[in-house]
């Protein structure tokens, strides 16, 4: 079990920021995201969206929002952990105990849910021999690209992720790339890269079409696809990869206890905490009176969090707040002269 001071659920802007709110007051904490990578929806729905209402930055991505609050919180060498979801969460005596899906286990005084509008799920194929093969031969996303060398792999959508790959695993596997349109909402430049590999016999695209049934008995060996004329096609498939987009879920929080708005939690907002004491909520997804739902509004509410935080965590010591240009301590933890 890994003890610290503040386990963040979320690894979006918010929860990053947390991270450094709470690293310059000399707290320690883990975070804890149900996506395979930082960034929450800036990096999942808008990486290359301008975001403007970030104080003193005219104009950036998610994605370079995403690396900035990467390099600040650097010194602090915060472990992330990816790809897991919180399932469990109760209360032990003056701390908070947290599993997660992959029977991770930690224990702290205070939990941050910077969870945006809650998790972030695949969306998955709906047939039940899918779901039996799920992380043998059915995948929703790439965690190891040595898993899918020289295999016979299908993959489905017709975003940036179901484009780009197709392009990458092309290099030393056999790629059909199925979706249901004709059209393609990646970019157009990797479309045209597969376009030239279709003709040169290296990648197959079938358009508009979707599965309708998997061939297996221990292992897959092939999937049917329907057109939208009616005709149907068998395809040769050791791997699926499937990239439908993603559906927001509020999941196991909902049963966490915490006072319910709809699908947002009450907080107040003196410091942002629920109605369990240590437990904090900052950004979309909480709710109080005059709240708006901006990036820069939650890097206030954690930032208010993060002295409460302070109290818990330290509680035979007094909180002094000190300005992060004269803070010798600050300095110090920033690895600054």
């Amino acid at each position: 079990m890994k003890k610290t001071d503040v386990i963040i659920i979320g690894a979006g802007p918010v929860g990053l920021f947390a991270v450094h709110q709470l690293g310059i007051k000399g707290l320690k904490a883990v975070v804890i995201d149900n996506l395979d990578k930082v960034g929450g929806q800036c990096i999942e729905l808008y990486p290359d969206k301008p975001i403007y209402d970030i104080p003193a930055v005219p104009e950036c991505t998610g994605e370079q929002l995403t690396t900035r609050l990467l390099e600040q919180i650097k010194p602090f060498n915060t472990e992330l952990f990816l790809n897991e979801r919180v399932d469990e969460v109760k209360q032990e005596k003056d701390n908070w105990f947290v599993k997660t899906n992959n029977k991770n286990e930690f224990t702290a005084p205070n939990i941050i849910i910077a969870g945006g509008v809650g998790s972030f799920e695949p969306r998955k194929i709906s047939l039940k021999e899918a779901e039996k093969l799920e992380g043998k031969s059915v995948f929703y996303a790439v965690k190891n690209k040595e898993h899918f060398q020289n295999k016979k792999i299908s993959i489905f959508g017709g975003g940036d992720s179901a484009l780009d790959w197709a392009l990458e695993l092309s290099k030393y596997s056999k790629i059909t790339l199925i979706h249901r349109r004709n059209e393609f909402r990646g970019a157009q430049n990797t479309l045209s890269e597969l376009r030239k590999l279709e003709k040169e016999g290296r990648v197959s695209i079938k358009t508009p079409c979707q599965i309708v049934s998997l061939d297996n008995e221990k292992e897959l060996r092939s999937i049917n696809i329907k057109f939208d004329d009616g005709k149907t096609e068998k395809i040769q498939t050791d791997v699926i990869l499937g990239f439908f987009g993603l559906i927001m879920k509020l999941g196991p929080i909902a049963e966490w206890g915490l006072n319910m708005d709809k699908k947002t939690i009450e907080v107040n907002s003196e410091n942002f905490e629920t109605n369990k004491k240590g437990i904090f909520a900052a950004g979309d997804i909480c709710s109080y009176p005059g709240k708006l739902k901006l990036i820069l509004s939650g890097f206030h509410e954690v930032a208010l969090a993060s002295v409460e935080c302070f109290k818990r965590a330290r509680p035979d010591e007094k909180y002094r707040f000190e300005f992060t240009t004269s803070s010798k301590k600050i300095h110090d933890r920033l690895g600054k002269k």
